[in-house]
């Protein structure tokens, strides 16, 4: 668990971004020019998220990084950089009908959700983190059996069960002709497992969340986005 990834034929780091490369102060000011130096030793940089690609684009364009973008937790792959068009992986209808009979089953639940659902086209975003358990619970005899509930820490997620992002960092790779097996993961959280088991190597800059620690190759000492920037300034130690 403490090992780091070896060899120099890394392609590319695949960043989760809430709690790995932003908090709620934003970007510590040694994040930025780690990214900068990562993409001018020759490996890309992605960003794989929960948010919507409208949320996700300042995000890319402000870190200037060239690879991909996989928004909704696998369910948006936008790879303008390469020449590839948007890529819708689901229909959110469902998942905005499931979220409206929750709120029907569970008391105080907010069917709106969260501000940015209005870009959401795969998936339905919930603020009540507390009540998640619940809400798969309540799913399993519902009309949506099939949808799952995935907590984030931020928000609670309820999508189509295939899509999460390996999912969609399947899609982005396949159109790159980039292997897994040469692609590391940073991330923080449980909806981060599905791309730590896809890649090569991952590393997680937390262990709040069940399953993450576990999951990951590498847990760094310290946690969150400073968790990040240790383990990017240990990269770049290691490749000079």
């Amino acid at each position: 668990m403490n090992t780091m990834p070896q060899g120099d034929d890394w392609e590319m780091i695949v960043f989760d971004i809430d709690g790995t490369l932003l908090d709620f102060e934003g970007f510590q000011p040694e994040l930025i020019p780690l990214i900068r130096e990562i993409e001018n030793m020759g490996v890309t940089v992605s960003l794989a998220s929960g948010r919507t690609l409208p949320n996700v684009t300042p995000i890319q364009q402000v870190l200037a990084i060239s690879g991909f973008a996989i928004g909704e937790n696998g369910g948006m792959v936008w790879d303008s950089k390469a020449g590839f068009p948007i890529r819708c992986l689901a229909d959110g209808k469902r998942a905005r009908d499931a979220a409206k009979w929750l709120a029907t089953q569970i008391e105080g639940l907010d069917p709106k959700g969260i501000e940015t659902n209005r870009w959401r086209e795969t998936e339905w975003c919930l603020l009540d983190t507390e009540n998640y358990e619940k809400m798969k619970e309540a799913l399993k005899d519902s009309q949506w059996p099939d949808l799952q509930v995935v907590p984030t820490g931020f928000a609670v997620h309820i999508t189509e069960k295939k899509l999460n992002k390996a999912s969609g960092l399947k899609v982005a790779f396949e159109q790159r002709g980039i292997d897994p097996k040469k692609v590391i993961a940073v991330g923080d959280a449980s909806n981060d497992i599905p791309m730590f088991k896809m890649c090569g190597f991952s590393v997680a800059v937390n262990n709040e969340f069940a399953g993450v620690e576990e999951a990951a190759d590498h847990l760094t000492k310290a946690k969150g986005t400073l968790g990040t920037i240790e383990f990017l300034n240990e990269f770049i130690r290691t490749r000079k």
